[in-house]
Formats: C-alpha cells, structure tokens, sequence
C-alpha cells in the first residue's frame, strides 16, 4: 500500500501572508498570520508533486483526505509550556560544560565560564538555554553518569535562578531525574532514547516536556558509513512511530519538539535533503528543533576546516530554516545570529 507524506511549501512572510490570508489565498502556519503557505507536496517512496490549494478538490479521494488531514496539524497553533512560538524563530543557546565537544570544548567548563555564558546568551536573545555535560560529537566516547552531573550541577544551579527555560542535554535518566529535580524545563536525549531503557519512565513519570531526537547509530559509530532507503521518509516514520509508542504507554501531553539530527548518522547529500525539505515534519503536528550550528556540512559545502571558522554557514542556514517555519535554532554564536534574523525580517517579513 502507498504511503502519502505531505510537506507545506511556497511560503509567504510578513505583510505578503497576512494579505494572502486575508484573501484565502495561503493558509497561516501554526495559526502565525506572518508565515503562510498555498502549496503541498505530495511525496512517496516512488514520486512526488506539487499541488496548490486550489487544485486539492482535483486530487482522488485517498490524496485529498491525507492532505486536509494534515494541513490540520500544520495550521494548528503550537501551545507549548513557557514557549511562544508565534515569533519565530526561538533561538536555543548552547552550554557545552565539557572539555571535549566538537567546537568549544573546555571554553566554559571552568569557574564561572558556564553561568557568564549563560547571562550572554540570554542578553543576546536566547529565549532557551540547553546545558550538557556529555560531548555527543562524532567519534565521543561514553561519560560516568556521575561526573556528568558532576560537570553541570553547580552551573545548573546558578542558571535556574536567571528565570529562564532550561533544556537538558542529557542520554542519562538518572542525570534527567537529577535535572528534573532542578527544575529543568526541558529534557534534550539525542539518542531518541535508545541509550538509557529508563529515560522513557522517567519523562512519564515527570510528564516532563522533551525532545524527539534522531540519530542513527552512537556518537562513537554514527559517522561510520551511513545509510538510508530515504533519510527524509526514514525519519518521518521514525518520528512517526516514536510518538505512536509514547502514546501507548501513557505519555498524553504535546509538550513535544522534534529535531531530525544533522550530523548525527548523516553524510552531506543526508543533511542537505533534510534541510532542504524540512517543512515536511510540520504535517507531524509538532515544533520543529534544528542543530545547525558549526556543523561539518558547512566546511563540506564551503571547504573551511575549524568548526569556530563556520559563522557564514551557520547564518545562512538559519535564515533559510526560518523562512521554512523551523520554530528552534540550536546554536553557539547568539549574537551574530540573532542580529542576522532581525535584519532578514525587517527586509522580508514587513
């Protein structure tokens, strides 16, 4: 049997969408009037196209009720606890407590590095900080659990009483447990919590806010050769299938983020189809998280080597994601991208 994905595309930003909403020429993403879209890509595993709106009425019965189906999820208005995603996108700042990650290892693991951090993020326009303890970088190696904690319980501490939201970076129930127990806001596994049996129980028994992470393999193996039927397809059904199990064993909120893991287990054409078809993921119901920043993809496309050398990529990036409706931005340099969003929309979304 055919299986239909569907993916919004043509989108319209700023005083354009609002007319064309108005009109009911384009349909507002997540119920945001500045963000609209009149086109669905209809896509299986043999062929895809494009239908505007107005010729959905043409399409055969099983097409048309998938598409209305989804187009239902897509507007929906996203509600999250303490998130507004109304202006997008929301920019999550990244603390690596670590000596070891990929691009700022040992930059913010000593005194009082990791909490001045944390108050130049925010003062940048991060509206989410993800702290971690555990490198996740290709090749990493396996951490204690109890020096993971080690590494962020007292930075964790301090950024609590800064009131903001706080996502945890963390493979580890026990260390999500310890995090909860802080007041963490959100639980970041980019395991997809395969590593940990019990991360799974512990969310359910929080109802802690999370995110849906992909990865193929290990932070040790996932670069070693990987391969996909489809990678967009493939991680659609993961996602997919994912949410239908935490449904079954209980877990009911839609506090929920979905993130399809650049980098991790994904060669250049991988990522790049990923990025270039990312809209696809809001027929899921869900906001959408990208880790973009500094990533390898960036030196593959542009041949610059030192992963702080990958600014330019990293905007470029994020302004595409954007204008495609990805509600979260993972990234390190917070000012520069920040300031690149508000000059962007002041051009394309007035």
């Amino acid at each position: 049997m055919t299986k239909y994905y569907t993916r919004a595309c043509n989108f319209y930003h700023g005083s354009t969408s609002k007319e064309n909403i108005k009109k009911k020429l384009s349909i507002p993403l997540n119920g945001n009037n500045l963000i609209s879209f009149d086109t669905i890509e209809i896509i299986t595993r043999k062929y895809k196209k494009k239908i505007h709106l107005k010729d959905i009425k043409n399409q055969n019965s099983k097409i048309k009720k998938k598409i209305k189906e989804d187009i239902k999820l897509i507007k929906k208005k996203k509600k999250f606890k303490k998130l507004n995603f109304l202006n997008l996108p929301i920019l999550m700042g990244i603390i690596n407590l670590t000596p070891d990650s990929f691009s700022d290892g040992g930059r913010y693991n000593k005194k009082n590095f990791g909490i001045n951090h944390a108050k130049y993020l925010i003062k940048k326009g991060c509206k989410i900080l993800d702290i971690g303890g555990e490198s996740t970088r290709p090749g990493a190696k396996d951490i204690n659990k109890n020096l993971e904690w080690k590494r962020i319980n007292k930075t964790l501490k301090k950024i609590k009483k800064l009131n903001t939201f706080i996502s945890l970076d963390t493979r580890k129930s026990w260390v999500m447990e310890k995090g909860i127990n802080n007041k963490v806001n959100l639980i970041n596994d980019v395991s997809g919590f395969k590593y940990d049996s019990n991360t799974i129980n512990i969310l359910k028994k929080y109802k802690t806010p999370f995110v849906i992470h992909h990865m193929q393999g290990t932070p040790k193996t996932m670069q070693k050769n990987p391969r996909y039927k489809n990678v967009l397809l493939d991680i659609y059904d993961f996602f997919e299938k994912k949410i239908k199990k935490l449904r079954s064993i209980g877990i009911k909120h839609s506090n929920i983020i979905l993130d399809p893991g650049i980098g991790f287990g994904k060669n250049l054409k991988h990522n790049m189809t990923l990025i270039n078809n990312i809209s696809i993921f809001h027929s899921l119901g869900f906001p959408i998280m990208l880790g973009i920043s500094r990533k390898k993809f960036i030196k593959d496309l542009s041949g610059n080597n030192d992963s702080n050398e990958r600014l330019g990529g990293t905007i470029s990036s994020s302004l595409y994601l954007m204008t495609q409706g990805t509600q979260i931005l993972r990234i390190h340099d917070a000012n520069e991208v920040n300031q690149s969003i508000k000059v962007f929309k002041s051009l394309k979304f007035k």
